[in-house]
């Protein structure tokens, strides 16, 4: 009989309101650090930009940083980093979020300047030429002069999907980022950037009661403006592979990744999560059976690893999403090869099931990993307004760890039975660097 993992769920505080406006908030407290992690996320990402405006959803990120109604352009970046603190932003699929990580005394400043940009950020010709310059470069950097840039995220999903929300650039075109105008701006805003449209969280040391004075103080007043519709992304599924290739100028040696779709990660959560937990069987460690197989025996790959997400962000996702397998090969490697022997590991495990051990060793891991993140504030502060966002559920971040440890070895077998050559989406990368 297999062995059975036990994970305590943790018991993080929760507590959620909403404004009149809209703002839904999460609050979490813990007086065990002085430090508060606030976190403000907006349901819009990468696959609610506009046709013709690829990469617009990044580029207003960027133009979230560059003043607000009150506050001079790099303002921001001087009170927080003023009072001890840090801060970012990054744009996903289906969200984009603001952070700062503070010490305790200076939460009023932290709320105080996510309303303000709330209520509009600094929306002029001369800031939008300019990040758009800063998002070409970032282009520049992270993608065409960089070996493998935007491999798999970027060239995955215009394989596997059809659609445009689906499958298009998310860093986006020059064309497109540089015909860009403010009235695009302002209407992106408008519509997207609504008190209503967003999740405030906060964890850390605090006091509830305090704390809500001051979000009804900042926030109260922000502007009701109403909630855009979310539109519907799915799409069907493959019924036969999809195979392209890429020759890359910059890459040493070839490369591959593989996607194939899973069940809604929210509307169908019970069936989704056995892929997560594949996955990481499938994975993570030396133990695991694709590394053991092809990276130390058969060492027709260099590195191979698995993850839910084109951004590996498998709990704060919509549907549809896919598993994702992305392997480097050694010079002369046979990407044909690599995924036969993938088919063949699949089956194996279909037909067999798992070694003793196998599945307790690898939930215990993903649970180590969850508990760990949630350590720090803005490990509970992000996720909690993701989840709140999306699933009205910020609480799901105490069960992750207990749920994992409950899949069984039959779901993680009937998971793999799941993924089949005709239903699988893959890109080649064919090394041009020596060429």
């Amino acid at each position: 009989m297999a062995r059975k993992v036990k994970i305590p769920a943790t018991k993080y505080p929760v507590e959620r309101f909403t404004l009149d406006n809209g703002l839904r908030v999460v609050l979490s407290p813990d007086r065990s650090a002085p430090v508060v992690g606030v976190a403000v996320v907006y349901d819009v990402g990468i696959r609610s930009e506009p046709e013709g405006r690829t990469g617009f959803a990044h580029l207003f990120e960027h133009l979230m940083f560059q003043g607000s109604e009150n506050l001079e352009k790099l303002a921001h970046f001087r009170h927080v980093q003023g009072a001890g603190g840090t801060f970012n932003g990054s744009t996903h699929l289906d969200y984009t979020d603001y952070f700062e990580v503070l010490p305790a005394g200076a939460l009023e400043r932290a709320l105080f300047l996510e309303a303000d940009r709330m209520r509009g950020p600094r929306l002029t010709e001369e800031n939008l030429r300019n990040q758009v310059d800063v998002v070409k470069e970032e282009i520049r950097v992270n993608v065409l002069n960089r070996p493998y840039g935007g491999f798999p995220w970027l060239k995955l999903p215009a394989v596997m999907f059809e659609t445009f929300p689906n499958a298009h650039d998310g860093y986006g075109s020059f064309t497109d980022l540089e015909s860009a105008t403010v009235d695009d701006a302002a209407e992106f805003f408008t519509k997207y950037y609504a008190s209503g449209n967003a999740t405030l969280a906060v964890a850390g040391d605090f006091d509830v009661a305090h704390a809500t004075q001051l979000i009804e103080k900042h926030f109260g007043d922000v502007p009701k403006r109403p909630k855009p519709k979310l539109p519907a992304f799915d799409e069907p599924g493959l019924t036969s592979e999809r195979r392209e290739s890429y020759v890359d100028r910059l890459a040493p040696l070839p490369a591959v990744a593989a996607g194939w779709r899973v069940p809604d990660p929210i509307g169908a959560f019970a069936d989704y999560l056995p892929y997560v937990v594949l996955a990481e069987v499938l994975t993570d460690g030396d133990a695991s059976r694709l590394v053991e197989r092809l990276v130390q025996r058969d060492r027709i790959v260099t590195s191979i690893g698995g993850y839910i997400g084109f951004m590996g962000d498998e709990f704060q996702v919509r549907n549809p999403t896919a598993l994702l397998l992305q392997a480097h090969l050694p010079p002369g490697g046979d990407a044909g090869k690599v995924l036969r022997v993938v088919d063949e590991e699949l089956d194996r495990l279909a037909t067999g099931g798992l070694a003793p051990g196998e599945l307790a060793r690898t939930q215990a891991r993903m649970a180590t990993h969850l508990l760990r993140d949630t350590d720090a504030v803005l490990g509970r502060a992000l996720p909690m307004a993701v989840l709140e966002l999306q699933r009205g559920r910020p609480e799901l971040l105490n069960e992750l760890p207990k749920l994992v440890g409950e899949v069984t070895e039959a779901q993680i077998v009937a998971a793999a039975a799941a993924l089949r050559p005709e239903s699988r989406a893959t890109v080649e990368v064919v090394p041009g660097a020596n060429q």
